[in-house]
């Protein structure tokens, strides 16, 4: 029997994604993905977009994981955002979700969006309802690959306002 870790957030911590972290990425991804709960990432696609992951390590083990996707000239994705069963409800989540806001605003980008099947998480972090068809067409070229399109039951929030415009 696996021993749940006792541990919380503040013992491990977020940095960029290196390519040594590819494999226990894609693993991580896989986890959800084979519940139906994300779309699942190639290896390859990973390498291509390794800049826009975090990782929350400790001890060298990656239990968390976030992506910043840049969409457009003032619009990002949260995408990815994937905590290892056993450390969920820990605050790894929120400080990825934080993470990725951070990274947001540094670069000047005044909006974020997700897509998600966990909505009350994300209205946590000012994220607002928007209906998918508000969102441009640049955002769907992912939503094409999945085999619910043009289906989509995730629910899409958008948080404004980061690089203080509105």
């Amino acid at each position: 029997m696996e021993t749940v870790h006792k541990s919380n957030a503040k013992t491990g911590r977020i940095r960029p994604a290196r390519m040594g972290d590819v494999r226990a990425i894609h693993a991580l991804l896989a986890t959800f993905a084979d519940k139906g709960l994300m779309l699942p990432r190639s290896i390859s696609s990973l390498y291509d977009h390794l800049r826009d992951f975090i990782v929350f390590e400790e001890n060298g083990t990656v239990y968390g994981i976030s992506a910043l996707h840049i969409c457009w000239d003032d619009l990002a994705e949260i995408r990815s955002l994937a905590v290892a069963e056993r450390w969920q409800k820990s605050g790894i989540g929120a400080l990825l979700v934080e993470s990725c806001l951070d990274e947001a605003r540094s670069l000047e980008i005044d909006q974020v969006f997700v897509l998600t099947y966990q909505a009350a998480f994300f209205r946590k972090f000012g994220f607002m309802d928007r209906d998918k068809q508000d969102l441009p067409h640049k955002i769907w070229s992912d939503c094409i690959h999945c085999p619910k399109f043009p289906d989509c039951d995730e629910d899409a929030l958008i948080r404004t306002g980061l690089a203080g415009r509105s």
